[in-house]
């Protein structure tokens, strides 16, 4: 039998994309090496689409194969997401029992409902920018595009006051903005125990927010989540209710700056807003691989035969830049041909709760900035910006500007 040639997904890759076309050169499915653990990557548009949908494909880690799961090394990117037990790893009738308790609150009438909060902590962070030199750099990732979806989802979920100050210091170290701690197990496991007592100080005095919820949905009814699933479902909601919308906003700013010509059409009129996230999401999604999807019998797709148990990667930053869906400019930041579809934010049953929330957030941040100062610039050249080294995430560690003055 013929060796497979395997690729392997380097987190620390200076150019991801630059992997990611490698990738699709090789096939819809190809077989890779990814934090020491082997799988399939779909690498694009049309096969991610088929992964995400396929009947035979599952996101429950029982149908992983047992030879293969026990080489997950602990600790790792991957090893936190497939062995999370909120609804991110169910599927079926045990998926739609843990989502359905926060569905409610992620609708686009409710999301809309937050938009003045999200203008006022929008307009404040602007204020506060407006401090700074206007002719020396400041970094956005840090200043603007992390603060604002954190303390969106720190209000929304129900973060105390007393204990946000800590609670930012520790996802600062997880969305990789802080200089002063890096992430890893430790911090980690400080995060969890915080957590875990934010939620028995919501016990003893409830609020209007989505722990109070969830709390009072266990206590009224026990049998829909448990204790451990209860606290997965809220550390779940915390992370990816922001982490991913700061690469979002990072990832659209650096892009407008970088493009020439594209901002142009936003301040002129002749694009909205909206167009300006569409395009980020397809074309340099906040997330780059998610693990996993698990095949529960043989299954052929697109040519590739997949054993039962063996695991499949899903690239989401590739599929977006995929030139058999997207065109021979895929590679192209183009606002006069925003994408009529991405797979940014999933598809299928596990499509993403908060998106809605992450496109409005973005939104108004790009308004307001770039309404804000009519002079902003980058502060390098696009080459020096480093990638954050996660195999999950899709963004620059920083995103340095020079911002001019204010509008007045």
């Amino acid at each position: 039998m013929t060796e497979l040639v395997r690729f392997i997904i380097d987190p620390a890759a200076p150019d991801p994309h630059a992997d990611n076309d490698r990738l699709r050169a090789a096939g819809p499915l190809v077989p890779v090496t990814a934090e020491g653990v082997d799988a399939w990557a779909a690498t694009r548009y049309a096969t991610l689409m088929t992964v995400l949908t396929h009947p035979d494909l599952t996101r429950e880690i029982q149908y992983w194969d047992p030879l293969e799961r026990s080489t997950l090394p602990p600790g790792t990117a991957i090893d936190r997401i497939v062995t999370d037990i909120s609804m991110l790893n169910a599927d079926g009738e045990e998926h739609r029992r843990l989502r359905a308790p926060l569905a409610a609150g992620f609708t686009p009438r409710r999301v809309q409902g937050l938009r003045p909060k999200i203008e006022a902590l929008t307009a404040a962070l602007i204020d506060d920018l407006a401090t700074l030199p206007a002719h020396e750099p400041v970094d956005l990732r840090a200043r603007f595009a992390y603060p604002l979806p954190r303390d969106v989802i720190s209000e929304m979920i129900g973060i105390p006051p007393a204990h946000q100050e800590r609670m930012h210091e520790l996802t600062d170290a997880v969305a990789h903005v802080s200089e002063d701690l890096a992430d890893g197990p430790r911090v980690r496991e400080e995060l969890h125990a915080l957590l875990h007592r934010i939620i028995e100080e919501r016990r003893r005095s409830p609020g209007e927010d989505i722990i109070t919820d969830l709390i009072r949905l266990r206590e009224q009814d026990g049998g829909r989540l448990s204790e451990d699933e209860l606290f997965a479902t809220i550390d779940l909601l915390f992370i990816a209710g922001h982490v991913t919308t700061v690469n979002l906003i990072t990832n659209a700013v650096g892009a407008l700056l970088h493009t020439p010509g594209q901002l142009a059409l936003l301040r002129s009129g002749k694009c909205p807003f909206s167009a300006a996230v569409e395009e980020t999401l397809r074309w340099d999604s906040p997330i780059a691989y998610f693990p996993f999807r698990y095949a529960k019998r043989d299954v052929e797709i697109d040519g590739v035969h997949l054993r039962a148990g063996e695991a499949v990667l899903a690239c989401f930053a590739s599929s977006g830049r995929d030139p058999e869906q997207f065109g021979q400019d895929a590679d192209r930041f183009d606002l006069t041909d925003p994408p009529a579809s991405h797979l940014a934010f999933g598809h299928g049953p596990h499509f993403c709760l908060g998106a809605p929330l992450a496109r409005l957030e973005a939104e108004i941040a790009l308004r307001a900035l770039f309404t804000a100062f009519p002079a902003i610039r980058a502060a390098g050249p696009r080459e020096e910006l480093r990638q954050i080294d996660t195999l999950l995430g899709n963004s620059t560690r920083t995103m340095p500007v020079v911002l001019g003055p204010r509008a007045r």
